[in-house]
């Protein structure tokens, strides 16, 4: 073991036993290089952040050009600077209406727990509604409306007036009623196995929503940001959310959450109380530099529908014996194994092999794919090899 790697796991705080502790020398493309001299390729692009790939040369010209002006000046919202204030304008552009105006926060998580309080504070109700399996995130109240007690037990009490109905259950949309102030999903499950709402479902939960009067919240944090298809995954399905979510790929690498509804919902945060949600750092302008070259490139390239080509090739590519189910979209893809030791052995042995793949947050027989936007044919058929050849070794 390393110094490093000793210092690691003595003055880093661990979540598990079991962290690689993976030593990173730099990163480029879709590849990670190690200390050890060698190259791996990203299939996992940091659980769906890079969106662009590592280092993109877009994504660096805007830090530097941002750095070189001035770094964070002052709490959120009290002054206008011209990256974040164009990503929010850019981002109300490319969303139908009625989502025009944006809450720049430091991650997805912040963002869930910010559009709960905007959906009680606008209906002036206080249940919240997600679905069971749900992966929302680990501050308390994106933990309250997870859908996971595995992950909750050890940290109760949480909030309140939380229920719980299962994903693409036509029947449980009636639970959504006159004392619900929103209802939060994922528009693709994600810790649950990138499920994907079927038959219509979310499209008559926003219409359910518009009867009795409660807010529809769409987590997009993992999906969104062309990892699908389109530039959000809801357009797929037919349902606009009156509270958007997003993070992870938004940044390109760099920490950052939103969260964006209509300006009459959002002028709520202004008063009774005034500061209804406030963050020191939301909205940096260095960060908002690297989001909005994210959004203008997936946005002016063809990177976007080439997600679904390159789906086709993964699919293609990957029909294994041992490949059980195969959901998701785009890419955001996961095979199904027979168990989940099968999974973590195939992802470890693959990392012998110089593939990064990595495992789902709650059902871990599935093996995470979800590499850059810019990943090509070449690498895609690369990694796919590696991943038959562990298999067949298996």
């Amino acid at each position: 073991m390393s110094h490093l790697q000793e210092d690691f796991y003595r003055y880093q705080a661990q979540t598990t036993a079991f962290a690689s502790a993976f030593e990173v020398s730099h990163a480029k493309g879709s590849y990670i290089y190690g200390k050890d001299g060698k190259a791996y390729l990203d299939f996992a692009s940091g659980v769906s952040a890079n969106t662009l790939g590592h280092s993109h040369p877009k994504i660096l010209d805007a830090l530097r050009e941002q750095i070189d002006k001035h770094l964070h000046v002052m709490v959120y919202g009290e002054y206008a600077q011209e990256k974040p204030v164009q990503l929010c304008k850019k981002l109300a552009e490319l969303l139908p209406a009625p989502l025009d105006t944006t809450y720049l926060v430091n991650s997805g998580a912040e963002a869930i727990d910010g559009s709960i309080k905007l959906a009680k504070r606008v209906t002036g109700r206080n249940q919240i509604i997600s679905a069971r399996m749900a992966y929302h995130g680990n501050t308390h109240g994106a933990l309250s409306v997870s859908g996971n007690e595995d992950f909750k037990r050890a940290f109760r009490p949480l909030l309140p007036n939380v229920d719980f109905i299962e994903f693409n259950n036509f029947d449980d949309i009636e639970k959504i009623t006159t004392k619900t102030a929103g209802i939060i999903l994922e528009s693709i499950q994600g810790a649950a196995g990138f499920i994907q709402p079927k038959d219509g479902w979310l499209k008559a939960v926003r219409k359910r929503c518009d009867e009795v009067g409660a807010l529809l919240i769409l987590d997009e944090i993992q999906p969104g940001f062309g990892r699908t298809g389109s530039l959000f995954a809801f357009e797929h399905y037919d349902a606009i959310p009156d509270i958007l979510v997003m993070g992870k790929g938004m940044g390109g690498g760099m920490p950052i959450g939103a969260f964006t509804a209509s300006y009459e919902h959002m002028k709520h945060l202004q008063a009774n109380p005034k500061l209804g949600h406030i963050t020191t750092f939301g909205g940096n302008p260095v960060v908002a530099a690297s989001a909005l070259a994210v959004l203008e490139e997936i946005t002016t390239t063809d990177l976007i529908p080439q997600t679904l080509e390159k789906e086709k090739l993964f699919r293609e590519l990957l029909d294994h014996p041992k490949i059980l189910s195969f959901p998701g979209k785009g890419l955001m893809l996961a095979p199904e194994l027979a168990s989940a030791e099968l999974t973590l052995d195939v992802a470890k042995k693959c990392m012998d092999r110089g593939l990064i793949v990595f495992w789902l947050l709650y059902e871990t027989q599935f093996l995470r794919i979800t590499p850059p936007l810019t990943i090509s044919e070449e690498e895609i058929r690369k990694g796919c090899a590696i991943i038959n050849e562990v298999l067949d070794t298996i």
